[in-house]
């Protein structure tokens, strides 16, 4: 059975509406032995479980949930958007906790068909979503005492990192490069979660007129100008370097990149929009706005 969670905002203090979990029982669980065997698919959703005091209910998580340390222990299922139905099945669960598009489509007709409850979590790159995202683990996990102080706790930080944002005058312009693929920049468009950092650091999402990861042209690359390039912080052939950026055609003929200013950040940490969105947030000000003093 598939669950996708949604939200109806009434103002300020509503709750979280879950369309779909009315089924699941209202009381809290009455013993740890009745906790159900839960597998997590995506990284900010197995950091809200494990940040709500529901690590011990994890049997496995997949390969993006490589934070706490101690989730590593867990058998890994596979890549999130290309899961193996029999591996998620091998673990016997009773519940997977499934960030939005996970797949392929075809595994999780067989999961759902093996009468596995699947909960899909909103998936919004605001500070907002942030704590939808808790609120929706929280009600899957009946752990509504949990949420609440989870969510209170994030949402002190994202303020905190709006109030901060709000009061830069000189917004610098940052261009979040995924990956350069056949020498072509993969870049952060509008509404992607590259850009909903960059947004809540306080800066300007240089990559505009698309929506999600696109490849842009290297003439639109000069032409965005960006004052900082960001990248994740990875190792393998995904790999870009400040070598690898300067040495471009493109992105070497950047204010960035003259500059020198190309940051790497934890991929999870910077695009995940989970509990510690707001550590990514400071440590993306601080890079774009401490440096200048």
């Amino acid at each position: 059975m598939r669950l996708t969670v949604t939200t109806l905002h009434l103002g300020l203090g509503a709750g979280l509406l879950a369309v779909g979990l009315m089924a699941l029982p209202l009381a809290p669980r009455a013993q740890a032995v009745d906790a159900p065997r839960v597998v997590t698919l995506g990284g900010a959703v197995t950091e809200i479980a494990v940040a709500l005091g529901a690590e011990d209910q994890l049997i496995a998580r997949d390969s993006t949930s490589t934070y706490p340390a101690s989730v590593m222990d867990l058998p890994d299922v596979g890549y999130v958007r290309a899961l193996s139905p029999e591996g998620v099945l091998s673990v016997a669960p009773d519940l997977i906790l499934s960030e939005q598009g996970a797949g392929p489509a075809e595994a999780i007709a067989v999961l759902e068909a093996a009468g596995v409850e699947f909960v899909t979590m909103p998936d919004d790159p605001t500070p907002q979503g942030v704590l939808d995202k808790i609120d929706a683990v929280a009600m899957a996990l009946r752990l509504p005492a949990e949420g609440a102080a989870l969510k209170a706790e994030v949402a002190a930080g994202l303020d905190a990192a709006q109030a901060r944002a709000d009061t830069v005058t000189d917004r610098q312009r940052v261009l979040f490069v995924l990956s350069l693929q056949g020498g072509r920049v993969m870049a952060g468009g509008e509404g992607s979660s590259a850009e909903g950092i960059i947004t809540l650091a306080g800066g300007v999402n240089a990559a505009t007129g698309f929506q999600g990861y696109k490849q842009m042209t290297d003439e639109a690359v000069i032409a965005a100008a960006p004052d900082l390039i960001l990248m994740m912080d990875r190792e393998g052939d995904l790999s870009i370097t400040a070598e690898d950026v300067q040495a471009h055609p493109a992105l070497g003929l950047t204010p960035a990149a003259e500059k020198g200013r190309i940051v790497r950040m934890n991929g999870m940490l910077l695009l995940g929009f989970g509990p510690r969105t707001p550590e990514a947030a400071t440590a993306l000000y601080d890079a774009l706005y401490q440096a200048e003093g």
